[in-house]
């Protein structure tokens, strides 16, 4: 079992923040792995599979989280992670925007 906390700093890329599906989508992955996940804004500190603590983190666009992970696969955990937050949730933007003709 890895006993050393692993950590990566983050930025929140998509103009719409960690809002209610990306943090579903975050939970949900961080709750996949055997290792216990935390989230760092400032001075609060999160559990990463609980959507309701990640709302209430207010995550914009901008946002400079620090993902800490020990455990089994805590390694994976991370990188898998941060790969959501910096290639997926951008999509998230695109699905936003208003099509042509649309109000």
């Amino acid at each position: 079992m890895q006993t050393s906390p692993i950590s990566r700093v983050v930025v929140i890329q998509n103009k719409q923040g960690l809002h209610a599906r990306p943090a579903d989508q975050f939970a949900r992955l961080a709750s996949q792995f055997d290792a216990k996940i935390d989230v760092v804004r400032e001075d609060r500190r999160i559990t990463a599979n609980s959507v309701m603590d990640l709302l209430t983190l207010g995550a914009f666009q901008g946002t400079q989280l620090t993902l800490v992970a020990v455990g089994n696969d805590a390694q994976q955990a991370i990188d898998a992670l941060v790969n959501l937050v910096e290639n997926v949730f951008p999509q998230e933007d695109n699905e936003h925007e208003e099509r042509p003709g649309e109000d």
